[in-house]
């Protein structure tokens, strides 16, 4: 059998024609057994058009910088404008309500750009002229998760990640094509009009010019490429036999912004299934095969094999496969069906969600000040982080149901002051419209007896963590960061000189039978023993003075060659102290360093630990504090790496305990084979700093603080 024109396929069975214009269904698995070779070139051809993706090739990013607060805001509401994903408008005119409607709108901020991310300046070329094209990329990352690319900008349009696709289902129209095309696409090319699959009817939303999302036939729920539309894709009517482009790819899953990372760390693998998805009218790969039947008198639409006898019955079985899909559906929606929660539910639900969030900060920042809490606490706070995370929203249902206005108190600041009414808090009114919480009693007996109850796996699109185990959020883990808790030593060696060597070599200086190598790296503890002993050998010692030594032609060469001030009066004398002998040898040596963790038998373990002493003495972290943008402060935390602390752990931990964005770019200036990593966090936080280096093993005598908005070193 010849085929002549393919004219539609999904996952299972492909619609075609032969050249005497006889249409059948085929099974997908014999399509390359009896197709025409160049009708099937030309097909896939017109199904994906070559050409050179955006980031097929690694962009020049330049160094990432934390965003303002206000410019993130700014950001985020440009985003949920531009892709509708505001909730439809209510009626806030109540001061007291607004502060829920806040809090929702802080949480979908979050989920879309969380409070750690950075941005940084791209150019990278794009379609087969290779056009310089230049934008903007928001990295960041959601507790639990690595440091991803979560949107791209270019000319002021900002397009999401598939990292940021794979979190928030739904928020693009989906579009399903064939795996193979789904290769192409990932080389770079545009998906063509004949590779639009599943339909019509497509997406409403897919319209000339808008953002879309691409997954393929086999894992119809996991976008894995990013493209506008070139053309009206909702109003196509058929796509069999049309040409042209459909929509020009921009990003994809294994592109050059999906495998970047500030650590390193390679591209994530996509996920097998998400959640949302498919709930908005796309429906499961081969279903549509069953619309496939090529006139309406052709019921059976069976396939005439080569040997011109048997058919294949194809389009009853496909459909009633869909009634069975369907009626499996039907039987799922009636069993997630619940019984509606009652205010009485609602309330209780709220208080054990504070009472699970105070628990959860005193449980994981045992040795913090107010558990990491700073007061006062806003209601925006409150709902965001100590309510939200923790309420037991299971389903959808129970989702919709958990909302402050559904309470009997309506709304967050009526709620705090019924908490003030029961004594587990205290607070305070603010600005004439705001309730915050100035204390918390810590040892209430509500908060000391609650039980931490199973919290739900799922997340909302509006960021509301509804759960992972029984932790909700991350915290000050030491299970996460090898570095809490840490005991350090910093061990200072010295090298000797060649004109310093017979003061060491000498084979009478050491019990050993043999002199150390000339390499031989010696701690100041080992040097004064030497020296003295030997003076003693060399019957140096003054007759008259036993603190005084007298110079030998050695010394006088070796050690005092008029590279210090006094050397010459020395040498004027012919004596000199022996401390001060002492101190001006290892001066003159060269400096090495090594910092150890300390066993729990108290001795360095350089040794077990594979620690080779580095040249150079032994580096201070740096805490910098400047003004930025007029009259705002942000700390500066370098020299991270010698203490064996992750930066990007610590910006999370200053993070939390400053309530300030935080974040981590490479240090300007430093080697990009061997970078030095810079944390940066908002305010004057030189205290928490020092607080959470303290935790980490760094003493206060290995730390350099420099004030830059006072103009003075401290």
């Amino acid at each position: 059998m010849n085929i002549h024109q393919v004219m539609a396929w999904s996952s299972d069975v492909v619609a075609c024609r032969d050249g005497s214009g006889q249409r059948s269904l085929l099974p997908i698995g014999c399509l390359e057994a009896v197709i025409d070779r160049q009708t099937l070139h030309h097909t896939r051809r017109d199904m994906a058009h070559l050409e050179d993706g955006m980031f097929k090739k690694k962009p020049n990013v330049k160094p990432l910088a934390p965003i303002r607060s206000s410019d993130r805001r700014k950001t985020a509401d440009q985003i949920i404008a531009e892709y509708g994903l505001e909730k439809s408008a209510k009626d806030d005119t109540n001061a007291e309500d607004k502060a829920a409607a806040t809090a929702e709108r802080a949480n979908l901020r979050n989920s879309l750009l969380p409070d750690n991310v950075q941005s940084a300046r791209f150019t990278t070329t794009h379609g087969p002229d290779l056009r310089q094209v230049s934008g903007t990329v928001y990295v960041g990352k959601h507790p639990g998760e690595e440091e991803r690319v979560l949107w791209f900008k270019i000319e002021d349009r900002m397009y999401p990640t598939v990292y940021t696709l794979w979190r928030h289902p739904g928020i693009l129209p989906l579009l399903l094509t064939p795996n193979f095309v789904v290769q192409k696409l990932q080389g770079g090319a545009d998906l063509m009009t004949p590779g639009l699959q599943n339909g019509p009817p497509f997406p409403t939303g897919a319209k000339r010019g808008a953002v879309v999302a691409i997954a393929s036939l086999e894992k119809p729920s996991v976008p894995v490429a990013v493209g506008t539309c070139l053309i009206d894709v909702s109003a196509l009517q058929e796509v069999q036999g049309a040409r042209g482009h459909a929509v020009q790819t921009m990003h994809w899953a294994g592109d050059e912004i999906w495998s970047y990372s500030i650590s390193g760390k390679p591209g994530q693998n996509s996920p097998e299934e998400l959640e949302g998805w498919m709930d908005d009218g796309v429906e499961e790969a081969g279903v549509q095969a069953a619309e496939l039947t090529i006139d309406d008198e052709e019921d059976e639409g069976g396939v005439t094999l080569a040997n011109g006898n048997e058919t294949v019955p194809l389009a009853k079985e496909v459909t009633s496969n869909l009634d069975e899909e369907q009626g499996t559906e039907d039987q799922q929606e009636d069993k997630e069906e619940e019984k509606q929660l009652t205010t009485k539910d609602i309330d209780a639900a709220f208080r054990n969600a504070f009472l699970y969030g105070i628990r959860h900060y005193m449980d994981t920042n045992k040795s913090e000040r107010n558990h990491g809490l700073v007061f006062p606490l806003t209601q925006s706070f409150i709902m965001s982080n100590l309510v939200q995370p923790f309420l037991p929203a299971y389903t959808p249902s129970e989702a919709s149901s958990l909302q402050i206005k559904k309470t009997s108190w309506k709304n967050i600041k009526k709620f705090i002051k019924a908490l003030d009414k029961a004594k587990i808090v205290k607070s305070k009114e603010r600005d004439g419209h705001e309730t915050t919480i100035i204390d918390i009693d810590f040892a209430d007996k509500e908060i000391q007896d609650f039980k931490p109850y199973r919290l739900p796996k799922k997340e909302t699109q509006a960021g509301t963590l509804l759960g992972r185990g029984e932790k909700a959020t991350t915290s000050n883990d030491t299970s996460s960061d090898s570095s809490i808790g840490q005991k350090l030593q910093k061990l200072e060696y010295y090298k000797p000189s060649a004109r310093l060597l017979p003061l060491f070599t000498s084979p009478n200086t050491t019990p050993s039978t043999s002199s150390p190598p000339k390499d031989h790296l010696y701690l100041a503890s080992e040097i004064r023993p030497l020296i003295n002993h030997y003076i003693e050998r060399e019957s140096l010692l003054s007759a008259t003075n036993k603190r005084l030594v007298t110079l030998n032609p050695t010394l006088a060469n070796a050690v005092f060659d008029g590279t210090a001030r006094l050397d010459t009066e020395v040498l004027a004398k012919g004596t000199v102290p022996r401390d001060a002998l002492a101190d001006r040898i290892v001066a003159a040596c060269a400096p090495y360093h090594a910092i150890v963790r300390i066993g729990n038998n108290g001795a360095a373990q350089e040794a077990q630990a594979g620690v080779k002493p580095k040249a150079g003495p032994a580096p201070k972290v740096r805490i910098t504090l400047e003004t930025r943008s007029g009259n705002k402060t942000v700390t500066k935390v370098s020299g991270l790496e010698g203490y064996m602390i992750g930066p990007v752990a610590l910006a999370e931990e200053l993070r939390k305990v400053c309530a300030g964005s935080a974040g981590v770019e490479q240090l300007q200036g430093s080697s990009p084979r061997n970078p030095v990593m810079e944390v940066m966090v908002q305010g004057p936080q030189r205290e928490a700093v020092m607080k959470a280096l303290e935790r980490r093993g760094v003493r206060g005598q290995w730390v350099e603080v420099v004030d830059k908005t006072k103009g003075k070193k401290r």
